[in-house]
């Protein structure tokens, strides 16, 4: 199934129509014609099977066939991940991290954090064509950058978890994991979470996890943790 997305349709929706970019890429690209079917999502797991009503590349105009409802995937886990000092690298971290099925992503400001300022659009971007790619009907939340010391003080729910590499008492992320059990966990920077950080969190009553015996590289920690939950629970 090729899936598409248009943010403004909900259940009360009978037609609407793509903007002039996705319609040229559905009449041109794709050559669709009239009474083509295609399958849309609003990410907020509606998805619409709509017919072609008028096939023009400026405004493409569809009337809705059915709609069918899907109730967001339990549990829901949510990544406060540090920005990598290179864009690509958390970029990619975003585009796997939605494949595997993540729900919320909040990007960390950490001492040690070498980018502190993010744009937004271009991972927008990337959440929305890796969401329509692995054929997921929710879009995962990208919240705004936070400072680290913020966003550990007002987590109240799940389990919660932060991953580091200090030579402390940690257990594995797997062996504590609870079944269907919400949960936020934090990876830090390429220099990892301060000391200070650390004890900031543990007070905060997030628990201290290693991800493996390797060291990891920012990136490859959140997709590790993400994939670590995901499969722990489809078990």
């Amino acid at each position: 199934m090729q899936l598409f997305y248009h943010p403004d349709i909900d259940e009360t929706t009978s037609s609407f129509a793509f903007d002039k970019e996705e319609s040229r890429h559905i009449i041109k690209v794709l050559r669709k014609q009239g009474s083509d079917i295609l399958f849309v999502t609003n990410g907020l797991g509606l998805l619409f099977k709509t017919e072609i009503a008028l096939p023009s590349e400026n405004k493409c105009l569809v009337n809705v066939v059915s709609i069918e409802k899907f109730d967001r995937p339990k549990p829901s886990l949510h990544l406060a991940v540090a920005p990598t000092k290179m864009n690509e690298r958390f970029e990619w971290f975003l585009e796997k991290a939605t494949e595997i099925g993540i729900a919320e992503i909040t990007p960390i400001i950490c001492d040690h954090s070498e980018r502190k300022v993010l744009k937004t659009e271009r991972m927008d971007k990337i959440l929305l064509s890796a969401m329509k790619q692995s054929n997921q009907f929710f879009l995962p939340i990208l919240h705004e950058a936070i400072p680290f010391r913020d966003f550990a003080g007002k987590v109240d729910s799940g389990q919660k978890f932060i991953a580091h590499c200090e030579e402390t008492g940690k257990r594995t992320l797997k062996s504590l994991l609870i079944p269907n059990s919400d949960c936020v966990i934090m990876i830090g920077p390429e220099g990892d979470f301060s000391e200070k950080e650390i004890k900031l969190a543990l007070e905060n009553d997030f628990i201290p996890v290693t991800l493996g015996e390797t060291r990891l590289r920012t990136e490859t920690a959140a997709v590790v943790a993400a994939h670590s939950v995901v499969f722990f629970n489809e078990q």
